[in-house]
């Protein structure tokens, strides 16, 4: 059975392509490590309207979060609120964690 895996990664400031990109690359280092049947779990959300808040981007990750194998953190999400958040949420309810 392949490995899911949840991306955390900081998007404050981000452009969409520049948050694109380093999810490939994240992407790739986790494949590197699991196996190229490891699976990305979807959470590049882009169903939400212009009056949506961080909180509901936030709610739905952890969601997200919560159907992961593993969460993997993209460098810098140490700055990030909502990372720090999934990465708390993460150990506290035991799902390994990894950085690239």
């Amino acid at each position: 059975m392949s490995k899911k895996f949840f991306i955390s990664q900081p998007m404050n400031g981000l452009s969409d392509e520049q948050v694109l990109q380093e999810r490939a690359a994240v992407i790739g280092k986790a494949k590197a490590v699991f196996g190229d049947d490891a699976v990305p779990l979807e959470t590049f959300f882009e169903d939400f309207g212009p009056d949506a808040k961080p909180l509901d981007y936030l709610a739905r990750s952890i969601e997200f979060l919560a159907k992961a194998d593993v969460a993997v953190f993209a460098p810098g999400w140490e700055y990030a609120r909502g990372c720090r958040i999934e990465r708390q949420c993460a150990e506290e309810y035991g799902i390994p964690v990894m950085e690239v």
